[in-house]
Parts: structure tokens; sequence; C-alpha cells
């Protein structure tokens, strides 16, 4: 017990390290006044979006930025997402709607969208969002700024996440509490090593020549977590990415609900993790259930330090996020139930092979 007590606290000193490195370096995507005159391809996959899209598209069209194209691909919806894009279009040339081909049974949705909207881009810059999504002024001129500075195949950003329900409280925020616990950001910039990756498939900006070239969506076809595994092929090939958070520039409302919450953060949880359970079920040890034990081992004095740590780390991560801090403090262990409950639900789906997405099965690789 003692042996795993010290681990406990090992791996907290070290995610606590992670957090201030991430805070000090404040990994946000920088907001220009310059303008820019690049014509920007616009790429949304879309299903069964009614109650989402027509908002991201007003957002489009009432941003600051004059040279663009948007291309909507309609997935096999079975709900009205086609009609009311085709009506938002028909009063906006510049917005397009087309339906997608049948899925080919090795890829998967998402991935097999985005590949095709791919196909139809005409700009310099390709950038995919999804429906759920609105857009900031400013964005756009941001995002080639930034590409432009770091000569970059691909920029990721990590959206700013609209929460509204308890359910989402209860689970969203987990995101960036992993991501900015675990991973210094800038080092997906200034490491090489593809160990150093993550993304954000909500955005992800590319140099439209050298997507084109390598066709990154074709080369992923059949993975859930296409966003990672897109930019460890990115340094792979010792092209230049990056990925940052938001800035208020484009947000997200992921899911409405606890139930969409569970089902929608089970679907990706093990596959960032490999598919290896057992790297999962260690974090798992280590980040929730060991600070439980810390409590019930330790007298109080002894746990000053790791509650402060613990503390000061979400405190860091809302600031960073763009998320409530208080609510994030008080809500903690409960979002670790939850984390912990995920981990579980994502592991069955994987072992049984019962994983669906929007009415369509998850094949996993």
């Amino acid at each position: 017990m003692t042996i795993f007590i010290y681990a406990v606290l090992i791996f907290l000193v070290i995610r606590f390290s992670v957090t201030v490195f991430n805070f000090l370096s404040n990994p946000k995507l920088p907001r220009v006044v310059k303008h820019y005159h690049d014509k920007v391809s616009i790429l949304i996959p879309a299903r069964n979006e009614a109650d989402n899209i027509l908002n991201l598209l007003l957002s489009i069209k009432n941003q600051d930025y004059a040279n663009y194209e948007v291309m909507v691909l309609n997935d096999s919806s079975t709900d009205n997402t086609l009609a009311i894009v085709e009506e938002f279009c028909m009063a906006n040339p510049q917005f397009n709607v087309i339906n997608g081909k049948e899925l080919p049974p090795d890829w998967l949705g998402k991935n097999y969208a985005c590949h095709q909207l791919s196909e139809l881009a005409s700009g310099k810059y390709l950038l995919f969002v999804d429906a759920d999504e609105s857009i900031k002024r400013g964005l756009i001129n941001s995002l080639i700024n930034r590409m432009e500075i770091g000569n970059l195949a691909l920029l990721s950003v990590f959206t700013n996440q609209t929460i509204k329900s308890i359910g989402e409280w209860l689970t969203v925020p987990l995101m960036h509490f992993m991501l900015l616990n675990l991973l210094p950001l800038r080092l997906v910039r200034l490491s090489k090593n593809p160990a150093f990756a993550a993304a954000s498939g909500q955005c992800m900006f590319f140099n439209a020549k050298q997507y084109q070239e390598n066709q990154w969506h074709a080369k992923v076809k059949g993975r859930v977590v296409e966003d990672v595994e897109i930019m460890k092929l990115v340094k792979q090939e010792k092209l230049n990415a990056e990925a940052l958070l938001a800035n208020g520039l484009i947000y997200c409302r992921m899911y409405k609900n606890l139930g969409e919450s569970l089902n929608g953060f089970s679907k990706n949880l093990l596959a960032g993790f490999g598919n290896n359970i057992i790297i999962l079920l260690l974090y798992q040890l280590l980040v929730a259930i060991g600070p439980v034990i810390l409590i019930l081992n330790f007298n109080f004095a002894l746990l000053v330090l790791p509650l402060t740590l613990i503390l000061l780390s979400r405190m860091m991560i809302s600031y960073l996020s763009g998320q409530h801090v208080l609510i994030n403090l008080i809500l903690h262990p409960f979002q670790m139930l939850f984390f912990l409950i995920i981990s579980i639900i994502s592991i069955t789906k994987y072992t049984f092979k019962t994983g669906t997405w929007k009415g369509r099965t998850i094949k996993t690789i």
C-alpha cells in the first residue's frame, strides 16, 4: 500500500507540473487584427444535425472573413438536416450542400464525410468544423496568421465548451482536464516526436495543398480518434503542426444531457488510450481512485499537499479552458466518479463490440 500511495503522489506531482507548464505557457490561439484574403473552404460533415446546424451557418455568415466557401455534406440524415441547409443555401450563395455517398465498409462515417468534402474544396486552406459549433469574428484571420507564422500543415484548436446542464458539467470539463493535466500542449509544435500529439476534430485547419498530397482522412479512415492519428501522421512526415486552445474564438456544445455525454465520451475514451484496457485502468487507479485511498490512509496534515495540488490544477485548467472555476472545484469529486463510469462503459463497448454513434456501429481497429 505504501508503494502505491507514493506512486499516486508522484503521478500527482508530475501532472501538476504539466498543468503549471500549460498555465504559464498559455497555449491559446492569438487574436490578430490583420486581415487576410486567401480563400478558405469551410467543410462541415452533418448527420442528423437539424437542431444544431443553423446556428453554425448563421455564425459563419456573420463572421468577418470575406473570401470563403462553405460545403455541407449531408451524411444520410434521417431528420430534416438537408431541408434546413438547402433553404439556407438558397439565400446565401457562398454556402453549398451535397448528399454524401454510401458509407464503404472499411470507413467510419465522419472520416468518409470529411474525405468527400476535401475532394470538393477549392480553397487554399481547409477548415473542418462540426455542426454543433459556432465561430466568432476573428477566428479565420487568427488561424491563417498562425499557419503562416509557423509554416504549419495543420493547426487544430480545442474549442471552448458551452455547458448548460448539470449532466454536461459532470462530464464535459473532463476533456480539458485530461488534456492540460497530461500533455504540455506547446510540445505538439516544439517537439518532432509524434508521441507529443494532440488534436481536436472539432476544429482542424489544413494547408490544402499538403492535405491533397497526403489525403489525411483516407489514411485514418477506420480510426475512431482520427484527429490525433492525423496529427501523428503530420509529425511523422516532418511537417509542422500545432494544437492550441480556442481563446473564445470558436465554441461547441457537444452534448445536451448526461446520457449523451456518457455515450459520446465512452465512444472515444479507450481509443484515446490506444485501445489498451490495462493502461486506461492504471490511469484511473492513479487519478480517480488513488486520491480516495490517500484520504482514507492519511491524516489531515499529510493531505494538505495533494489536496492543494488538485485544487490548484483545477483552477488553472478551468481558467485556460474558459470554464467556471468554482463549479469545477465543487464538482471535481463527482466528475472523477463519472470519469470512472465513462471508462467502464468504454471498455464494455470495446470488449463486446456494442459501440454505436448516430445509428451506426463503431468498428474498432
